[in-house]
């Protein structure tokens, strides 16, 4: 295992992303010199990039595409050591909606970064970036790479997709590609599109009422850094090429209790309402997830550093001052 990404040119889709950005800032931190795929548009916005420390934007090569645009992305990954590949359509709710965009964007824009990495000579290690979401609501727990995949939404079919398509690579043409799989990340720059957010929002915005989906599922809680270590971490981790590993804290929490816990750290309680718009259809409904981070552990030194508690106050924080960012009226696919 190398123990170091300092100097490495890297390749980083999803920059402008949740996750994504954090990634940057890990990399940059760690002397790496990264180029970052954000989603071209005409306003120049850059994502969450803009909320970074100026200091290292200044570092990264930002870059403008669409990972479904395969010249492209093939000129782009051209001559880097190491590809993150984050970018994704990750909203549960409009994959009901717009399943097609899904399987563009997820699977035909991974096939695009394979075929690109398959002919950079310069390549060490592709990381792709799967989801918990693809296991479907626990067979076994705690959850094991090995598990069963199971399609419960489009969003989680275009996943286990592009997984598969990634596999393939990895065993047709011997391609040194590692899949993480992230349980459920939170902290500063998620949108209320996610729960965690969705009800800091609503409580600090001083919402007489809390409007939730279900309170039943479980979920594997890991604070962002934690997540773009642990990518990190197996990226350079020779002994991970062509596995599947799950990044997450092994601690499974309710979204009831997670709800109690923001309660006490905001400082103000609020009767829960059930919206319809936020409830899954039954059969889609991940009821429970917990990560097995046995591999992870076995791999790499990677362990997680920032508890779930004092992960929610940090995020807590990042919210109050950006509340002007999130609509808590209406909820958003």
């Amino acid at each position: 295992m190398s123990d170091s990404i300092a100097g490495k040119k890297v390749f980083v889709t999803g920059a402008d992303g949740f996750i994504g950005s954090h990634l940057i800032e890990t990399l940059v931190k760690k002397g790496a010199s990264v180029r970052a795929l954000v989603y071209y548009n005409s306003w120049n916005n850059i994502g969450w990039l803009r909320d970074i420390d100026k200091e290292i934007l200044t570092e990264i090569e930002v870059v403008t595409g669409d990972i479904r645009d395969a010249e492209r992305i093939n000129r782009l990954v051209g001559n880097c050591e190491y590809v993150f590949h984050l970018s994704s359509l990750i909203a549960i709710p409009y994959s009901y909606e717009a399943p097609r965009s899904y399987i563009d964007t997820n699977i035909i824009g991974a096939l695009n970064i394979l075929q690109a990495c398959r002919s950079n000579d310069a390549l060490t290690r592709l990381l792709h970036v799967s989801t918990s979401e693809v296991y479907g609501s626990a067979q076994t727990v705690p959850i094991p790479e090995s598990h069963p995949l199971v399609g419960q939404s489009p969003y989680s079919a275009s996943k286990i997709g592009a997984d598969k398509v990634v596999e393939s690579f990895h065993l047709s043409f011997g391609l040194p590609v590692v899949t993480a799989r992230p349980f459920n990340t939170f902290g500063p720059r998620q949108t209320a599109r996610a729960v965690i957010p969705t009800i800091a929002s609503q409580l600090l915005a001083g919402s007489s009422l809390l409007k939730l989906g279900s309170l039943r599922p479980t979920r594997d809680f890991n604070y962002v850094t934690d997540t773009a270590e642990g990518m990190v971490a197996l990226a350079l981790c020779k002994e991970a090429e062509g596995e599947v590993v799950n990044i997450g804290s092994g601690e499974e929490w309710s979204i009831e209790k997670t709800v109690k816990l923001l309660y006490g750290i905001v400082g103000r309680e609020v009767k829960i309402a059930t919206d319809d718009n936020r409830v899954r259809p039954e059969k889609s409904e991940v009821n429970r997830l917990i990560a097995d981070i046995t591999k992870i552990r076995a791999l790499t030194n990677w362990k997680q550093q920032v508890p779930f508690v004092k992960g929610l106050e940090l995020t807590v924080n990042w919210i109050r001052e950006h509340l002007d960012l999130f609509d808590t009226e209406n909820y958003s696919l």
